[in-house]
């Protein structure tokens, strides 16, 4: 069993180092063990004990100090799309199988500045694409709470080893649901914040309009100290936010909504949710929805009528169109994103070829993977002359209508509230006759991508029958009320367990 089982919290972990209970060395030796062992979940693609144990001393050296960041110490690990120095960064690919990135990421980089203890890079859908994690060049990631199914994706390395208690908390990223659909399907928590709020600076990019970066890990109030590390302006990232004069910064100002909704949902003990409207889209509660994830979100927003919320029904009209649209917009995004790996200066090189334009093609088709060329091909193809206005700007259109929509929704609501996936994970090998109809598992996921809204995952329940899965709660927030989102959150499960229950150690 994980050390980490012990501890229900970053809080109580980080009190339990303060008061030197254990040291970040002890716990990373331990951690590291625990990694190590467990190859067969294939969550992570690389270790180096020798750099985490560094920085154990260095966190110990930090705990004894007065003030030590509430993050001091605590094991983490990195989803293998942001760039690190120390350990290759590959993006789930043979093209990048080799790469060291001569800097850090800002999120990496940020993270250790507050004294977390990396183990190393976990696995993940090639590039980011992919809804369960079957399409890395390393092999699936196998579910914790049962490896014959998905974990989901693409952050499915990373939603494993914190469900599996190998760390505390893990990054991640989201272009259309790869932080909410993985957390969910694992029974954990995570948050993809307002577009902009962190920076992707050092994030391998995929579908740049669309991509951010976010934390993973056990409950909503953990999320608050990781994503308040993690935000905040960036000068190296032309779409980092910048804070208004006289305004905190987004990591400050995250931490200072969650404590004034923290502070509000207090003042009524009975019902601390008085007051607050959950919007409750019809669109999502259609026939694609499984009977036993709609009945764990009905009962979810039971507890919180209980609690004071006010249910209302809202409509997003273009659920169902934003699936196109995404599968439009990111592809094409890709398509220029990915064509940078052509084997001249970094990346995959073939072997054999007689000219410049041999090399490049046998390099990209040796090194990317079914599901990297599906999305290329299909992004070239709406980016192509005679096609551009029919579907990409078309896409875009429906974009701008998607935000309208979600506006109009708020206008009647606080927060949207609905399910994550329509299914439950699926099982791991699993043929499909349409390579695409992975896709439609977003169909709840990629409108908030498409609008650049704030979105989390937190679980809401189990399945019943022979594999006993997770399920998720989605929340939708507007623009830049993460906080908002994580005190109702964190409201939420201070009344119910099911983000304490722990898959059964194999």
């Amino acid at each position: 069993m994980s050390l980490l089982s012990e501890y229900d919290s970053i809080h109580a972990l980080q009190t339990a180092l303060a008061s030197k209970k254990l040291s970040a060395t002890e716990l990373a030796q331990e951690q590291l063990k625990q990694a190590q062992s467990a190859h067969a979940l294939n969550a992570f693609t690389q270790l180096d004990s020798a750099y985490t144990l560094a920085q154990a001393k260095a966190a110990d050296v930090l705990l004894a100090q007065p003030n030590a960041p509430v993050l001091a110490g605590i094991p983490i690990a990195h989803k293998d799309v942001f760039v690190t120095q120390q350990w290759r960064t590959t993006a789930g690919s043979k093209m990048l199988r080799n790469y060291v990135s001569p800097f850090d990421a800002t999120v990496v980089e940020r993270l250790a500045q507050v004294g977390t203890v990396s183990l190393g890079k976990l696995n993940c859908d090639e590039f980011a694409m992919g809804s369960d994690n079957q399409s890395s060049a390393f092999g699936p990631v196998h579910n914790p709470w049962h490896a014959d199914y998905s974990p989901g994706g693409s952050s499915g390395g990373s939603a494993a080893a914190v469900a599996a208690g190998l760390v505390m908390a893990a990054t991640a990223s989201d272009t259309g649901g790869s932080i909410r659909q993985p957390a969910a399907l694992c029974g954990i928590s995570g948050i993809k914040p307002t577009y902009g709020t962190v920076s992707r600076y050092g994030m391998i990019a995929y579908g740049s309009s669309l991509d951010q970066a976010g934390p993973m890990a056990r409950s909503a109030r953990d999320l608050v100290e990781l994503l308040s590390a993690m935000s905040g302006f960036d000068e190296r990232d032309p779409t980092s936010l910048v804070q208004c004069a006289g305004q905190p910064n987004n990591g400050e100002r995250i931490r200072q909504s969650f404590t004034h909704w923290h502070e509000q949902f207090q003042h009524n003990t009975s019902q601390p949710l008085a007051g607050v409207r959950i919007g409750v889209p019809q669109e999502f509660f259609a026939n694609e929805l499984e009977s036993n994830v709609g009945a764990a979100v009905e009962q979810a927003l039971q507890q919180l009528e209980k609690l004071g919320a006010q249910r209302v029904s809202v409509s997003l009209p273009l659920t169902r169109a934003a699936v196109a649209a995404y599968y439009v917009i990111s592809p094409a995004e890709a398509s220029s994103n990915l064509s940078r790996f052509d084997g001249v200066r970094f990346g995959h090189r073939a072997a054999e070829y007689s000219n410049l334009e041999e090399m490049i093609s046998r390099s990209r088709a040796e090194a990317f993977g079914d599901e990297v060329i599906r999305r290329i091909l299909v992004g070239t193809y709406v980016l192509s002359e005679g096609y551009y206005d029919a579907y990409y700007v078309q896409a875009q259109r429906v974009r701008r209508k998607i935000v309208e929509d979600f506006q109009q929704a708020f206008s009647q609501c606080d927060v949207l509230v609905g399910p994550v996936a329509p299914t439950l994970a699926r099982p791991l090998n699993t043929p499909q006759a349409d390579p695409t109809s992975d896709w439609q598992a977003d169909i709840y996921t990629v409108g908030a991508s498409l609008a650049g809204l704030p979105a989390m995952s937190v679980p809401c329940g189990f399945s019943s029958g022979t594999a006993t899965l997770p399920i998720g709660l989605q929340l939708i927030g507007n623009y830049f009320n993460e906080g908002q989102l994580l005190a109702l959150a964190e409201r939420y499960q201070l009344h119910t367990d099911w983000h304490q229950r722990r898959p059964e150690s194999k």
